[in-house]
């Protein structure tokens, strides 16, 4: 699977390439700027993008930019964004539209090198992978506004799972509950926020988020 990584930090993109690596990926080019970021995502054609938000020569979000503008150029293209703090601006950005393939790390979270592989095979796979940081700042926002307080306390801890792209199985062990119970909650959450399940369950995650943050 072939990976184009961006992050200006030499060590931690030396140990995200490495780490890449070491699990099968072909890293086909680490780059450390925004304009090699652009040239590689355009000449390379990469299975999956990992991306910090932060790069130069701007350092506020040329990073995202780039990563989306070449997924306009390039439809369904797997984006895996890095981020050192929690940005709502973001967080949108990337969930507009519905979008899947698409993830949202904080950076302390790389660090744990099965977290990180696992999330970049779910991205490229097409899922969603959200930091719980995240979905909880974007819960929090929909709370703040009323669209989620009709939700019960399990509720709210099966959609946070949820939206990390968790199956039904694993939202089931994480909570200590039966995947029957999980499904009824599940569909509990559509019912109350008035919107339709669909088949693939990233892609409810991301219609809920959606109308969360709205």
């Amino acid at each position: 699977m072939r990976v184009v990584l961006a992050e200006d930090l030499f060590l931690l993109r030396d140990g995200l390439s490495r780490t890449l690596r070491e699990h099968g990926f072909d890293v086909v080019a680490a780059v450390d700027n925004g304009p090699s970021l652009l040239h590689a995502l355009r000449h390379e054609e990469p299975d999956v993008a990992v991306v910090d938000v932060r790069l130069p020569p701007s350092f506020t979000d040329e990073g995202l930019r780039i990563a989306l503008q070449a997924r306009r150029q390039r439809p369904g293209l797997p984006i895996l964004v890095l981020s050192q703090y929690v940005e709502q601006l973001y967080a949108n950005e990337l969930l507009a539209g519905g979008r899947s393939g698409i993830g949202y790390l904080l950076k302390d979270r790389v660090t744990n090198a099965e977290q990180f592989i696992d999330a970049v095979r779910r991205v490229a796979a097409g899922g969603t992978v959200l930091d719980q940081h995240v979905v909880v700042k974007l819960l929090s926002r929909g709370e703040a506004r009323g669209m989620i307080s009709s939700l019960t306390s399990r509720e709210r801890e099966v959609l946070e799972l949820m939206a990390e792209g968790r199956s039904n199985a694993a939202v089931a062990t994480g909570l200590h509950i039966t995947e029957s119970a999980v499904a009824k909650h599940i569909a509990s959450i559509f019912t109350k926020l008035g919107i339709a399940p669909a088949d693939d369950v990233n892609r409810r995650v991301l219609a809920v988020l959606t109308y969360l943050k709205r």
